[in-house]
């Protein structure tokens, strides 16, 4: 059951990218965004009720897990879906695996946990391995070029999620908060987040009709979201948050074997060193959290 559960979380998560390319285009990123999340808390919320799951908390609780939806089902994604627009799915699955990184050093600031020579190890190697894949970009810096721009769109929404995760960690830790309930609650607050900053940004709320568009849609609310995080969840249940996010190591390989045969994407040796000095960088962080207690930080 658990291989089960692993494999389904590395296939939901590691071709969610390629179908986040796909939903770019007529529709505005953050208009996509708030049909996504809504399906996706109507989805989850529906499970909770039929689960008989408690659903009343206070204020309180509410104002966290309304920051929880802020950072990790909206701006989150919102950065990471511009970003997608200028580099291939499987590069921004690559940037988006040093979420670990970003976890490992908030939960050093945020909760005092200490910080392993390895873990400084992996930083190190997954830091070198991103400056080696995205050389070119680094060395010929232009804020108007595309690979830059999306380098740092990507980055930022990788930032935004590990803030968004060790919020989840802080809910369950201080505040006692169920890990499912709160994730219907901040997919509906990233929503309603989104949907204002649509407004701001005057987006039209167009629709796409064409099976590629409701397609893709329909599959990042359904596996990537609400089966993506229902796997991952009951795998950290079962064997730990730490032996559970070797996923996180594990998915861009997926995603970039998607995006070589379907966007194209040309490897250099560069690219292919940096990739493997990232997820080399990654295991290595993750490997030393075997022996330890499961905890919720990478739980989000």
């Amino acid at each position: 059951m658990n291989a089960a559960l692993y494999a389904l979380t590395v296939f939901c998560w590691g071709t969610s990218w390629l179908a986040v390319k796909l939903h770019l285009g007529v529709v505005a990123p953050e208009v996509s965004l708030v049909y996504r999340f809504v399906l996706a808390a109507a989805l989850t919320t529906a499970i909770c009720f039929a689960m008989r799951k408690p659903m009343r908390f206070s204020a309180g609780n509410h104002l966290f897990m309304a920051m929880q939806g802020l950072f990790l089902f909206s701006t989150n994604f919102f950065l990471i879906y511009l970003g997608t627009q200028y580099l291939t799915s499987g590069l921004v699955a690559v940037i988006f695996s040093m979420v670990i990184v970003f976890n490992i050093f908030g939960s050093a600031l945020l909760f005092r946990a200490r910080v392993e020579p390895r873990v400084l190890l992996g930083a190190a190697c997954g830091l070198s391995g991103l400056v080696l894949v995205f050389r070119p970009e680094i060395a010929a810096f232009d804020l108007d070029a595309e690979g830059t721009r999306g380098l740092l769109l990507a980055l930022s929404g990788t930032f935004s999620a590990a803030c968004g995760m060790l919020t989840s960690a802080w809910n369950q830790r201080r505040r006692a908060l169920p890990v499912f309930q709160t994730n219907a609650y901040g997919m509906a607050y990233g929503a309603a987040f989104t949907l204002g900053l649509c407004l701001v940004r005057g987006s039209p709320f167009n629709f796409d009709p064409t099976p590629l568009y409701a397609g893709s849609l329909l599959y990042l609310s359904v596996f990537s979201t609400v089966i993506g995080f229902w796997s991952y969840l009951t795998l950290v249940g079962r064997i730990g948050a730490g032996r559970a996010a070797y996923a996180t190591a594990l998915f861009p390989l997926v995603a970039l074997a998607l995006s070589t045969v379907f966007e194209n994407y040309v490897w250099s040796g560069e690219a292919a060193a940096g990739v493997a000095l990232i997820l080399l960088g990654n295991i290595a962080i993750l490997a030393k959290a075997k022996t330890r207690p499961a905890s919720p930080e990478r739980a989000g």
